[in-house]
């Protein structure tokens, strides 16, 4: 008889399950039966699962038996264990032409069923010798096993079905990030076309010579919509950041001599120190070494770090910007006063879409963060927060490499 597909299936669902052979050796030893198996029990077949065989019978995993000429399908019938101690002793099995058959005296099969609660086959044992096998103890023994095997098969069960949800939601997720790059690569055409009518009009704008009380309104509008587009373009390029490294292998970042990153850097904290003229950011930047990175990319982090600190910090004190060298290390610190950040906060900032309940507005998507702990990974780095009633410092540090050995395009992971 060929093994259908769903009885392998139900074979490897046992051989998988590595509590089995214990099981079985350890009934063989306790009640000396030189025979027990696990098996798959329908109403047309009787198939070998699993096999612990001293009395050498010759059977084997996806061997078969006419279910006829088993007691097993009685077992089945009726949920109910058979026990025999002396077949050819026992009145209701002497003429029983099973025991004969297949030259036992002592015998047990107890029922063992599947994920569904369904009737799966049985836990059988047997010997050429009689056995005392009808007693509470080898029952609760026996029984036992039974229903732990039924529970193995359950959880392998449950196992398998949560790894396929797992698959499923990871391809979702998988489509829904491809979808986020599309479309944000898409929008950015389009995007650009509006940058350029906005550009224009400041131009028209301020080259007028109508009236002050019509060109200021106008002027107003033409700031906010700059102002949207520009935080428009910022959303969409922290989509795309976090797209690449979810979908991709890794942020991307072009590694070159840095030749302008103290300016870069300073450039980037006076850009927010008039968007936040309310703060006050102080930096102390001190590139003695030669290094190689991402310009744009350290910058963007220094960038997300002080926005996070705007937003979050008590602006009524300032923020440090630090940003050195020494023989081994590029080191990056942004520090602000404020509420320290609790233990589970610090275990979670750096995820993706990820925001402390803080009650404070926040335009972005919650990714500002992680894109920075991605930055620093590029660079072979670490992204570190230290938070207590004196401050929260966010330091970025990798080490540094040689001109000599320039990676120009890199990735992290």
């Amino acid at each position: 008889m060929v093994v259908s597909e769903a009885v392998q299936q139900d074979i490897q669902a046992i051989d998988a399950i590595e509590a089995v052979p214990h099981i079985m050796q350890i009934l063989a030893s306790s009640l000396d039966l030189r025979f027990i198996c696990v098996a798959r029990v329908t109403e047309e077949a009787w198939t070998m699962c699993a096999v612990l065989d001293n009395a050498e019978f010759g059977l084997t995993p996806g061997d078969h038996l006419e279910i006829e000429t088993t007691f097993c399908r009685t077992v089945r019938a009726s949920k109910k264990q058979i026990v025999i101690n002396h077949a050819s002793a026992d009145s209701e099995y002497c003429d029983n032409p099973i025991p004969i058959m297949y030259g036992f005296e002592s015998y047990f099969s107890y029922p063992i069923y599947d994920a569904n609660s369904e009737f799966f086959g049985t836990l059988c044992g047997l010997d050429p010798e009689p056995r005392e096998l009808r007693s509470e103890l080898v029952h609760g023994q026996i029984s036992a096993f039974a229903k732990l095997i039924s529970s193995q098969i359950l959880l392998k069960d449950q196992m398998e079905r949560s790894q396929a949800q797992l698959t499923d939601a990871r391809n979702i997720a998988r489509l829904q990030e491809q979808y986020i790059a599309i479309l944000g690569h898409d929008i950015r055409t389009p995007l650009s076309s509006i940058q350029i009518g906005i550009n224009f009009l400041d131009e028209i704008i301020k080259d007028s010579e109508i009236v002050s009380t019509v060109q200021v309104p106008v002027f107003k509008a033409v700031s906010r919509m700059k102002n949207s587009v520009q935080r428009m373009t910022r959303l969409i390029e922290d989509a795309m950041d976090f797209t690449h490294s979810r979908i991709g292998e890794g942020l991307p970042v072009k590694m070159a001599e840095a030749t302008s990153l103290a300016q870069q850097l300073n450039y980037t904290a006076e850009e927010l120190a008039t968007a936040y003229s309310k703060c006050t950011i102080r930096t102390h930047i001190d590139i003695t070494e030669q290094l190689v990175c991402d310009e744009k990319r350290v910058c963007q982090l220094l960038s997300n770090l002080l926005k996070n600190a705007l937003v979050h910090g008590d602006q009524a004190y300032p923020i440090y910007v630090k940003v050195i060298t020494n023989r081994n290390d590029f080191i990056l610190s942004v520090r602000n006063s404020g509420t320290p950040i609790s233990d589970e906060s610090k275990a979670r900032l750096f995820q993706p879409f990820w925001r402390e309940q803080s009650g404070v507005k926040n335009d972005g998507l919650g990714l500002g963060l992680f894109i920075a702990s991605e930055i620093a990974k590029a660079h072979q780095g670490s992204l570190s927060v230290s938070s207590d009633f004196n401050g929260t410092e966010f330091t970025l540090c990798f080490p540094l490499t040689r001109v000599s050995s320039i990676p120009y395009e890199s990735a992290s992971r």
